[in-house]
Formats: structure tokens, C-alpha cells, sequence
């Protein structure tokens, strides 16, 4: 019955979704962009603000070009650097103190998913004090106007900087989950490659496939999309193709680190709208239990989630071998899908992320299944709809 519930459901919100007033954040891009974005501040009235970042990007240094464009455009601002990896309520209630003590009037988010989703829970606390984080869990639970967020991304890959979702764990229990709505999506992001320019390799590769899962589970998905999102889906896919094992292997790439950075942004657009779908709900159980960094977790599960849908995702996946003109042995569907797979197996092999996702321990399954099925459905429109059977089964069969 919950198969027939989950497709019902998102029956009805494809509806809901074509009305919805869906956007892109302004892009300020190319090497040294950043040192634009304080100007822009200025021109759009904002005086003070809150920058939301972490202590290993202060500890780089990485902020300090920021921070000196700022002072010459007399913009003050509070620096909130305590995000942890897996950003918790705590952070957030934090940020927000510092935000209303220092009477700030917008957010620079300036680096990987975590200040991402910081920030945005802050905005979020901001448009509806009288809630908690964990109440607004869920979706369109803001539906007010929030501070204007300027995005700055220090990876190439989970796209927050386009995206709706605040990704918050709850300290007490370790549960990861998201506030989902329109206002949280920032108005301006900065795409500078310079600043991803130092990623140690691993941190390259995982966040780049963090971009590849949310555009492969986006076109996948497709029910929610307009064409839009299914062209943003297609380009973001295609970019990873071309450029994440260059900017793996030559981080110093300036071309492949710009297009990764195309990548994410396209990605996270398309998710925004399509949904993502069993690679994150159960990544984001393991983010929370075992403090699994997220791109990670996505590199593990893409491959295996895609082959356990069979031919319910063979169309799709067969198209994306297509845009990307990966060879295949025979022309179905199923030898597409197939060969588009492979690819990424390939990938992660030479790019040395592990192949099954060891950190599961059997007596968490009950907890991680719960936890899945609940983020992911009804609303994910998955190519198949799982239950706790399916999903005990799947995971099952690579621990």
C-alpha cells in the first residue's frame, strides 16, 4: 500500500510543482569573483552582515581576501566559524545570536554544504522565530521572506548554493534531516574557481560526485522536472564526465575546476525541483549515525542504488550515456545503462573511493532503514518506490 500512497502523492505535487515560483540565484563567476561580491553588498544596501563559514577555512586563511573587501567597502560584518561537518541545531541557534546581537541585515555563506546549510537554517530561524529548527523540518514550512543569503561555495559539489534544502542533524538523536522551501534558496552565488583551487584530492572527488548523484537521481527521478531541469541535469552530467578526474588529477586546473563548479550549480538546480532520492536518504542516515563526510556516502551508494532500480531506470540512465557518448556493447537500453553505470564504478576506482559502505553496522540497520524511508517517501518520485522490505533487502546485500 505504501508503493500505491508514494505514487499518488507525487501524482499530486506534480501539480503543486509547476506552480511553484522556481528561480535561479544570480551568478557572479570566474577567478577572483569574490573580490566583487563586497561591492555587490554595498550596491544592494546591505551594511552589516553575517559571514557563515568553518574554522578549517579560517585556519587556510581563505576568507581573508573576503575580509579585506569588505573593510574597503566599510561593510561590517561577524564572522560565525563553529559549523560543524554535519551542521547540528546548536550551530544554528549560535549563528542566530550572533546574527541579532550584531544587528546584521544579510548572510555570506562562504564555504562547503555545511556553512550552507548553516546559514540557511539561520535565515530560517530569522523568518519564523517562534519555530524550531526541527519543527520546520520537512516542506515549505518557511513561507516567509527571509535575509538575503550570498552564497560562496569552496567545493564543487553538493550545489547548496542553488538549492532549497537546509540540511540540519539534531544533536540529541544524530537524525539528519532537511527544511525544504523557495525562500531558502540564496540570491546570489560567487563561483570562483581560485577558491577550490587547494581541495585535496579525495575532498575533489567526493564532493564531485556529490554533483554527479544529485544530477543522475534528479534526471532519474524526472516526474517534478520541466525541461529545464532535465537539460540542467543533462549538462551538470556531462561536465562531471569531462572534467572531475582532470580536476582529481591537476587540482591546480583552473578550465576543470570552473566547470565542476558549472556542474554543481546546474546539479543543484535540478534537485531542487526533481528531488533527490535513495542515495541521499540513506547517505544522510549515515552522515548522522556515523559522521560519514556527505559526498562520500554519495560516491559509495550512486552506483548500487542505480543498478537495484533494473529497468525501471534504464531509459533514463541510457540517455545520460548517450550525452555523454560513453561506449556501450549493444545499442538497448539496458546495455546504455549498463555501460553508464560502469562508468562510474570506473571512476571511483581510479579516484580510490571504496566500493561498499563499511561503516554500516547491522544492528543500525532498523534505525537507518526508518530514517530513509521516511525522508524518501512519498515525496522522492523514485524510479521505484521501495518499502522497509526493500530497502532491508538492498542494504543487506552489501554489508
Amino acid at each position: 500500500m505504501i508503493k500505491v500512497f508514494c505514487r499518488i502523492y507525487q501524482f499530486a505535487a506534480t501539480g503543486m510543482m509547476a506552480l511553484l515560483p522556481w528561480r535561479m540565484p544570480e551568478k557572479i563567476e570566474g577567478a577572483g569573483s569574490i573580490k566583487r561580491l563586497p561591492g555587490l553588498i554595498r550596491e544592494k544596501g546591505f551594511q552589516k552582515v553575517l559571514v557563515v563559514t568553518d574554522r578549517g577555512l579560517m585556519g587556510l586563511h581563505l576568507l581573508d581576501g573576503l575580509f579585506q573587501a569588505l573593510e574597503e567597502q566599510k561593510i561590517a560584518y561577524s564572522v560565525y566559524d563553529a559549523v560543524e561537518p554535519n551542521p547540528t541545531e546548536i550551530n544554528v541557534e549560535q549563528g542566530l545570536s550572533l546574527y541579532r546581537d550584531n544587528q546584521c541585515q544579510a548572510i555570506v555563506a562562504f564555504g562547503g554544504g555545511s556553512p550552507m546549510d548553516c546559514a540557511k537554517g539561520i535565515a530560517a530561524r530569522i523568518a519564523r522565530p517562534n519555530k524550531t529548527v526541527v519543527q520546520m523540518q520537512g516542506q515549505f514550512t518557511v513561507r516567509k521572506e527571509t535575509p538575503v543569503i550570498f552564497a560562496v561555495p569552496t567545493t564543487a559539489g553538493t550545489g547548496s548554493e542553488t538549492t532549497v534544502a537546509a540540511v540540519i542533524t539534531e544533536s540529541s538523536t544524530h537524525h539528519k534531516a532537511s527544511i525544504n522551501d523557495i525562500p531558502l534558496m540564496p540570491k546570489y552565488a560567487v563561483l570562483d574557481p581560485e577558491l577550490t583551487v587547494g581541495l585535496p584530492p579525495k575532498v575533489t572527488a567526493t564532493t564531485g560526485m556529490d554533483a554527479l548523484c544529485h544530477a543522475v537521481e534528479a534526471y532519474t527521478n524526472h516526474k517534478y522536472n520541466s525541461a529545464l531541469e532535465n537539460d540542467l541535469s543533462k549538462k551538470a552530467v556531462k561536465l562531471v564526465y569531462d572534467n572531475l578526474y582532470t580536476a582529481y588529477c591537476n587540482g591546480s586546473n583552473i578550465d576543470a575546476r570552473h566547470n565542476m563548479q558549472l556542474a554543481a550549480f546546474y546539479a543543484g538546480r535540478a534537485f531542487t525541483r526533481g528531488c533527490v532520492g535513495y542515495v541521499h536518504a540513506i547517505g544522510h542516515t549515515l552522515g548522522g549515525l556515523y559522521g560519514t563526510p556527505h559526498g562520500l556516502a554519495m560516491s559509495i551508494l550512486l552506483p548500487h542504488v542505480m543498478r537495484r532500480f533494473g529497468k525501471a531506470a534504464w531509459k533514463r540512465l541510457a540517455e545520460l550515456c548517450d550525452v555523454c557518448g560513453i561506449p556501450a556493447e549493444g545499442n538497448t537500453e539496458q546495455a546504455k545503462a549498463e555501460a553508464f553505470i560502469g562508468w562510474i564504478e570506473e571512476l571511483k576506482r581510479k579516484m580510490d573511493i571504496p566500493e561498499y559502505p563499511t561503516m554500516i553496522k547491522k544492528e543500525d540497520l532498523p534505525q537507518i532503514i526508518s530514517w530513509a524511508c521516511a525522508e524518501a517517501n512519498p515525496l522522492y518520485p523514485t524510479p521505484q518506490c521501495w518499502n522497509k522490505k526493500d530497502m532491508r533487502a538492498f542494504l543487506e546485500s552489501m554489508i
